[in-house]
């Protein structure tokens, strides 16, 4: 039996969100299946050692809109899939399943929208095999590369392990560098620390800020580094603080307890799927009323933060 998966979203968060229903369907087939995704969903790198895939083709330009229709189909007509099951609502997908003439095909009610994406994901899913289906995200990794990056980047087991994330999607998405800044320098005098940014090339100035404060010597950039790099040291590490990131949703799927920080995006959507993830919200909403537009950075307490990491890192 051949499988064809279908989930195009853009962000990395979002393939996390999504991969246990991806390996459900997996599981529930016994066989692996195809995956049909962005590029800039890493999902290549996030399921490197996953089992349950074991294709994964490009959604690039060229395969996507309606300009790409006939030649997506030409690639997916020539792998002869037997089953499609397809994350989202999109009449596109319908009819190009259709068109190829797939036996078995499994879609989201169509022009589904402003949906919470995991529960989505899991009554639908649920509603095709039967079975109640965990939301909790659990990525596959490498022993020997946690090995071999603890060995390479010195990660010692008397510090507490940091992934800071820095980064965001946008300026209004991102807690300040400043208050990382004095985050680390108080998390510091309580504990024998070494700080991670995460971050990439686009955060540098930010990156270099942090480092060229007084705690250069306790702090690492991961901004060179790929995502099949980063997870081992993830995974090695004790605790992720910071924003809404990828980073903070890869922390989430290797086991890592996160103290997530959302003030202008859907804090529910991307926190509720997990128990790893302990959700910081501006003072006077709630997880729910947290979304995009609620521009309530200037409204995190500190203090929430550094409670709940101190809570989270014991």
């Amino acid at each position: 039996m051949k499988v064809l998966v279908i989930q195009q979203r853009y962000g990395i968060g979002d393939m996390v969100i999504f991969s246990p229903y991806i390996q459900a369907i997996s599981h529930k087939l016994k066989t692996p299946v195809t995956l049909l995704a962005k590029k800039s969903s890493r999902a290549k790198d996030l399921f490197a050692y996953d089992e349950c895939i074991e294709e994964i083709i490009n959604l690039d330009k060229t395969l996507d809109k309606f300009s790409g229709f006939l030649k997506l189909a030409k690639v997916i007509d020539e792998k002869k899939f037997d089953k499609i099951f397809i994350f989202n609502g999109s009449l596109r997908y319908r009819v190009l399943s259709n068109y190829i003439g797939i036996n078995s095909i499994y879609q989201y009610p169509l022009f589904t929208s402003r949906d919470v994406i995991f529960q989505t994901a899991k009554i639908f899913t649920e509603n095709i095999f039967g079975d109640i289906i965990s939301s909790e995200p659990k990525l596959k990794i490498n022993n020997d590369d946690i090995e071999k990056m603890i060995e390479k980047y010195s990660l010692s087991k008397t510090n507490k392990n940091i992934i800071l994330g820095i980064s965001a999607s946008g300026p209004s998405k991102r807690w300040g560098i400043s208050n990382f800044i004095q985050l680390a320098k108080k998390l510091k005098s309580v504990y024998k620390c070494k700080f991670y940014l995460a971050g990439g090339e686009e955060d540098k100035s930010i990156i270099n800020e942090f480092i060229s404060s007084d705690l250069k010597e306790c702090s690492f950039s991961l901004a060179n580094l790929d995502i099949k790099e980063i997870m081992p040291i993830i995974k090695s590490s004790d605790l992720y603080v910071g924003n809404d990131t990828g980073f903070m949703h890869i922390s989430a799927g290797l086991g890592l307890n996160c103290v997530g920080i959302f003030f202008d995006s859907p804090a529910y959507s991307y926190s509720g799927y997990t128990k790893n993830i302990e959700a910081v919200i501006p003072e006077g909403q709630t997880l729910h009323s947290t979304t995009h537009n609620t521009r309530g950075r200037d409204k995190i307490s500190f203090n929430e933060v550094f409670e709940k990491v101190k809570k989270n890192i014991n």
